[in-house]
């Protein structure tokens, strides 16, 4: 249910982690009732140079490549529930709606109808305990757009 027909504010964490590989960005936005958006607290959790560097292989096609994709996804929600936890300081959890996350981009083609991310989301949605949305670009891509669902509404 929307915050519009609830008449109450909601709170939302959104995550973002771009193709610059360098780290998470997290916000805690609270939607009003007249879809106004209040920025509440923001974090930023570089990457390891582990994980930085997991990542750029799995740009490259690899043996292996599949379960090394799984271990980085592990590896990606357990840096975003921490980047999560950060918010949290004097904010209940459980006053958190969603976590909206992507993922990290490793092939993103949508003129060949696909783009693929990776970041477990059910083992996010395990470790902080609230429920996440992902795979936003794939199905913007499967209603004809480019994989980038959200820039029309902030631009």
């Amino acid at each position: 249910m929307s915050a519009a027909r609830t008449h109450e504010a909601e709170r939302y964490i959104g995550l973002m982690s771009g193709t610059s590989l360098d780290g998470v960005d997290a916000v805690l936005a609270e939607i009003g009732p007249e879809d106004q958006t209040r920025l509440i607290r923001s974090h930023y959790l570089p990457y390891t140079d582990s994980l930085r560097a997991q990542l750029l292989a799995l740009h490259t096609p690899q043996a292996n490549e599949i379960h090394l994709a799984a271990v980085a996804a592990n590896e990606l929600a357990r840096l975003y529930a921490q980047a999560s936890s950060a918010l949290f300081d004097g904010i209940d959890p459980d006053s958190v709606r969603a976590i909206g996350c992507h993922g990290q981009t490793l092939r993103h083609r949508p003129a060949d109808g696909y783009t693929l991310q990776i970041g477990n989301a059910a083992l996010l949605a395990e470790l902080t305990g609230i429920a996440v949305v992902a795979d936003f670009r794939s199905r913007d891509i499967a209603a004809g757009g480019q994989g980038a669902p959200l820039v029309p509404a902030f631009h």
